[in-house]
């Protein structure tokens, strides 16, 4: 039987919260109530200050992580290619801004910088830049002991040159700091619901440009191709009922083929539902009984017979 899983928190889940009803420690205390032991960030929203945070923010985020007893796991991060319109940033500007992310991300504890490069088409294939740009900051991520592992995330799926793109890129490099994260939004086999609060120009781009949003269906056996180059999930979820069944991601698939291929990595939540205020602190709870549930059973039904016993 393979280990457990790890299961952490996105403070992204929390948008439209933080700022307003939740602030730094409210949302710590969230993901330790929900029974998480992993904070995952990003990078310009939640550091104060960014990207020279005050000596005075630092202590305050260590005491946190002490007091909740919580492991920072991932933080994202974003490289601009088109900050300017008259020409994209080139490949030692990009190592710049990856080379300061790197730094502040060691500084508060962080294992994983998830960066997100501009992206030249509907697929999301990032631009040409970050190649280059992430081979020149490799020595660094392996001084700090960090792992840089851009996002699969819908419309891009497991399948696609992107992702041979990048296990092309380890291979080549032989590095052991730069790798995959998955978004389980890839998996979603179902539409999402029409908001209420849907503009006509959001229900437009639904049904065009951001038609992914209604799920790509990517089999979830496919993530056996990936799993090697994969140390980190982002567990993506829009809604989940009263009754642990959840409306978009077939967990039901997910988890029994995760803990088959051994994966004993996070599950970090990213809700991306509703943002009304307090809706995603009962979301992110549902969300862990039900993947904790399903865990649960698979490992009952794989437990060596002597166990099952005992």
């Amino acid at each position: 039987m393979s280990g457990s899983f790890k299961y952490g928190v996105s403070l992204y889940s929390y948008t439209d919260d933080f700022g307003t009803v939740m602030g730094l420690e409210d949302a710590f205390y969230h993901v330790a109530e929900a029974s998480a032991t992993g904070i995952e960030i990003l990078g310009e929203a939640h550091v104060e200050g960014y990207p020279e945070p005050s000596s005075a923010w630092l202590d305050r985020w260590f005491s946190l992580v002490e007091k909740y007893r919580l492991e920072p796991t991932n933080y994202a991060c974003w490289i601009d290619t088109d900050i300017q319109k008259r020409r994209d940033i080139g490949v030692e500007e990009a190592a710049a801004q990856l080379t300061l992310d790197l730094n502040l991300a060691k500084r508060l504890g962080f294992k994983f910088i998830r960066p997100k490069f501009g992206v030249i088409d509907d697929e999301l294939t990032p631009h040409p830049v970050w190649e280059g740009a992430t081979e020149r900051v490799l020595d660094l991520a392996a001084k700090l002991d960090i792992s840089i592992i851009p996002e699969i995330h819908a419309p891009t799926p497991i399948r696609h040159p992107v992702v041979e793109a990048y296990i092309d890129f380890i291979q080549r490099t032989g590095t052991r700091h730069f790798g995959l994260l998955i978004d389980t939004g890839i998996f979603q086999d179902r539409p999402l619901p029409s908001w209420q609060h849907e503009t006509p120009e959001m229900r437009e781009l639904r049904s065009g440009a951001m038609s992914f949003l209604d799920g790509i269906k990517v089999p979830v056996e496919q993530l056996a191709e990936v799993i090697d180059y994969t140390p980190f999930i982002q567990a993506k979820f829009h809604h989940i009922d009263e009754d642990l069944h959840d409306h978009n991601i077939p967990w039901e698939k997910v988890v029994p083929m995760l803990k088959s291929l051994g994966y004993t990595g996070y599950l970090s939540s990213e809700y991306e539902g509703v943002r009304d205020p307090w809706v995603a602190i009962e979301q992110v709870r549902r969300q862990h009984a039900l993947i904790r549930k399903l865990e649960r059973e698979y490992d009952q039904q794989h437990a060596a017979p002597a166990a099952v016993e005992a």
